[in-house]
């Protein structure tokens, strides 16, 4: 049975970066390219030796960083990966691209992994699994006390709307304008285990919660449990999964900067703030429920960079400038505000269609 433990919460503030790319042809439209990538005899260059695996799909591709043991490097560290994951691609005869969804992938034309985890998802889930072109950007942050980290990923769970508005890249789907900012949360969210968690109440119930769902069948193993922010048990940090994936490094170092600042301060504040109403309610963020946590992720999926959100108290509202600037001004980062002042990805995405078409489309959103 593949669950975490207690023991592996051991160190604060390191961080690891997970981005899921797409392997496109030279007219940068999706194919199948994993296993000349993934399981060909020519080992991928440093830093992606032993870091490399796929997805669901055979056109879908996974990157890990090493362990970041100094912030200030992530840059070089994501950096680093992607130029050797270009390389490797490119001496194979296939290129990389990046976004929420390629908008070109049609699901019923594409082939699914052979890896037997994927294929038992597949035969598990069926339609939600068979459907899930997604690729999305996963920041690891590392907490030193397994409760802080449970406590530290209830508390976060506000923010995971705005920072998926801000990252928004996905407004196509299988061929068409979905209308939305971000169609790929809404497609990943059709899986079970996934979207907002409700709020554990300490490490022990959420351990509980695991290994209870891989005991039933219900998961393989710990790593099913999909959800936006998860603490993840075996690499002993706090996982958040929510943004779109990006072909612009600088956007991706800015969310992973935002991120780890988020951790860090919730971690120092951790002692102070933990109450004891906390065991076993569903209602924190200043008394914000689960089912407005979920309204707020549906503005962001609708809306992107135009959305705004109900506030933490529960009652106001503030809009993605609004929160940002207001957790940058606390939180001493500036990255992700300066993403406010560019075009969003999905609007991005919508103007070049209209002025290029999809072949022009596919093309931008090359590595």
């Amino acid at each position: 049975m593949e669950t975490g433990s207690r023991e592996s919460f051991t160190r604060l503030g390191t961080l690891g970066v997970e981005e899921e790319f797409y392997i496109v042809d030279d007219a940068a439209r999706p194919v199948s390219g994993i296993d000349e990538l993934v399981y060909g005899d020519a080992d991928p260059p440093e830093p992606l030796a032993g870091r490399l695996d796929h997805e669901l799909f055979k056109f879908t591709i996974e990157t890990q960083t090493p362990l970041v043991e100094d912030p200030t490097a992530v840059d070089d560290h994501v950096t680093a990966v992607r130029d050797a994951l270009v390389e490797h691609a490119t001496d194979h005869g296939y290129g990389i691209a990046a976004a929420g969804l390629h908008p070109a992938a049609r699901w019923r034309e594409l082939d699914h992994a052979e890896k037997p985890r994927y294929r038992s998802q597949l035969d598990r889930i069926q339609y939600p699994q068979h459907r899930n072109t997604t690729a999305g950007l996963h920041v690891h942050v590392g907490v030193d006390d397994a409760d802080e980290a449970v406590w530290v990923a209830n508390e976060l769970r506000w923010y995971l709307s705005p920072l998926l508005a801000l990252s928004a890249n996905s407004p196509f789907w299988n061929g068409f304008d979905t209308g939305l900012a971000s169609a790929r949360a809404k497609i990943f969210e059709a899986l079970p285990n996934t979207g907002t968690p409700t709020r554990f109440a300490d490490f022990e119930t959420f351990e509980a919660f695991e290994r209870r769902m891989v005991e039933h069948g219900s998961i393989e193993d710990r790593g099913e449990l999909w959800y936006d922010v998860r603490p993840h048990t075996e690499h002993g940090t706090v996982e958040v999964r929510a943004p779109d994936g990006q072909a612009d490094p600088d956007v991706v170092c800015a969310f992973v900067e935002f991120v780890h600042a988020l951790v860090i301060d919730l971690a120092e504040r951790y002692e102070d703030e933990r109450t004891p109403s906390d065991a076993g309610s569903d209602v924190g963020d200043g008394g914000l429920r689960r089912e407005l946590l979920d309204e707020n992720k549906w503005r962001a999926i609708r809306r992107g960079h135009d959305a705004s959100f109900v506030d933490r108290d529960g009652e106001s509202v503030i809009d993605l400038a609004g929160a940002i600037d207001r957790e940058c001004d606390r939180l001493g980062v500036d990255g992700v505000r300066d993403l406010l002042d560019r075009e969003s990805g999905a609007e991005r995405q919508r103007r070049i269609h209209e002025t290029g078409g999809l072949d022009e489309l596919c093309r931008s959103l090359l590595v």
